[in-house]
């Protein structure tokens, strides 16, 4: 039977392990591969290269999908090259071993830029990470992109690894809160959450049966990698003198009932595929009012709320993961947004397309960047994170941004491919 002095003794351990202060993010970086097709140019590229120019109906279809989507320009691991090298890579049922083989050289290489640049902002060397999480759709190896960007960086052997596999377009948010929860339960812990997504596992050209819905993913889906480095209790005094982003004050996952035939992502023998209905964007929106609401009641903060009880949602900064420019335009209309709030979500869905989970990492970016060229008196202090994905799953981050001035020295360039750093890349190391 436990003492007093026991029952004591373990909640002063207990407390010494927790961190202070809440989990924030100290350093953003993204990349892309070089490879870029306008995405005015896609119908024509995508029918050619598939060798389906014949089935015209079809192309008018997808020509109309890809106009509404939203995007301008997307990037790819893959290019015609080398689809024309693996022609059964076209028909979207053979050759997964070698697509497969293809993302697990690819992935953690692309993993690798988002993260140097992410590291390098954060300021301290790469050996003081102490958790790894990674996050991909792209691929279903163990060990896979985790060991080969651990390796790549030059992380310890200690390292705390986690791979989130098949989450989708929400399994951004969904590795931002697991690291926000190792944050804070690990005193001193450092978090590279690194979210990577190549498309190659599932591409496929046009089939003769394809719909508007069975289209959506070769139309909107895009490749890039965002890496986030997640600590809580920022030593601005010490070497690197950390400088906090966006506080995490709150995370939350909601299931949203009788939705999960809207959207889910499976790995069959043909590759990655998944189901999207064209109800997904009105469905987005019509229940985030409410998840919205469960994640600020607890903080009791009173955020955006006015003298007549209404929520202020415009009070607030958003990063919202955009998955198309339709669900985007749903959720303005839904919480009646003012202009520009979604700003920094339809400029990289604009950009880079949807690049599933790391996609909201880019969103944060965007936000840094904003904040820093607008200067501070621009910034809203209170934000929400919003991600969407299999099930149908909602998740939400309340985020608080700080007054600090953020490292502004790494830079990428006008294709979203990361400028060269400074740092050797060294072997996994103890």
């Amino acid at each position: 039977m436990a003492t007093s002095t026991t029952v004591a003794a373990v909640r002063e351990i207990r407390r010494a392990q927790r961190a202070d202060g809440p989990a924030a993010v100290l350093g953003i970086g993204t990349a892309t591969p070089p490879f870029c097709v306008l995405q005015d140019d896609f119908p024509d590229y995508y029918f050619r290269v598939t060798n389906k120019e014949h089935l015209t109906h079809l192309k008018d279809t997808f020509r109309r999908l890809c106009r509404i989507t939203g995007l301008e320009r997307r990037f790819f691991h893959h290019t015609e090259q080398m689809l024309n090298a693996h022609p059964s890579f076209l028909h979207g049922n053979g050759d997964l071993d070698a697509r497969l083989d293809m993302v697990a050289k690819a992935a953690p290489e692309l993993a690798a830029s988002a993260a140097a640049t992410a590291i390098a902002r954060w300021g301290r060397p790469a050996t003081d990470i102490t958790h790894l999480v990674v996050s991909t759709s792209s691929e279903a190896r163990a060990p896979g992109t985790d060991l080969g960007l651990a390796s790549r960086l030059g992380l310890r052997a200690g390292v705390h690894r986690t791979v989130l596999q098949l989450g989708g377009c929400s399994a951004g948010c969904a590795a931002l809160r697991l690291a926000k929860d190792l944050a804070e339960n690990n005193r001193g812990a450092r978090v590279l959450v690194a979210c990577v997504e190549l498309t190659l596992t599932g591409f496929r050209g046009p089939r003769q049966g394809d719909t508007f819905d069975t289209l959506v993913p070769q139309a909107v889906f895009s490749d890039g990698a965002g890496a986030v480095v997640v600590g809580a209790d920022a030593d601005a005094e010490g070497d690197g003198g950390e400088r906090p982003l966006f506080e995490m004050m709150a995370a939350s996952q909601t299931l949203v009932p009788g939705s999960t035939h809207l959207l889910n992502v499976r790995l069959g023998a043909s590759g990655v595929a998944g189901d999207v209905s064209a109800r997904l964007q009105s469905f987005a929106a019509q229940d985030l009012e409410r998840c919205l609401l469960d994640a600020l009641a607890p903080l009791g903060l009173g955020i955006g709320v006015g003298g007549d009880g209404e929520v202020r949602w415009n009070d607030l900064f958003w990063a919202v993961h955009p998955g198309s420019r339709g669900i985007l335009d749903h959720i303005d209309a839904a919480l009646r947004l003012e202009p520009g709030k979604l700003a920094a979500s339809r400029t990289v869905l604009r950009e880079y397309g949807n690049m599933m989970s790391a996609t909201v990492i880019f969103v944060l970016d965007e936000l840094r960047r904003r904040i820093d060229e607008e200067g501070e008196e621009a910034a809203t202090e209170w934000g929400v994170m919003v991600g969407f994905g299999p099930g149908f799953t909602v998740e939400t981050m309340v985020l608080h941004a700080t007054s600090t001035p953020t490292r502004s020295d790494i830079s990428t360039d006008r294709e979203g491919t990361v400028a060269p750093v400074s740092e050797p890349v060294l072997p996994f190391q103890d």
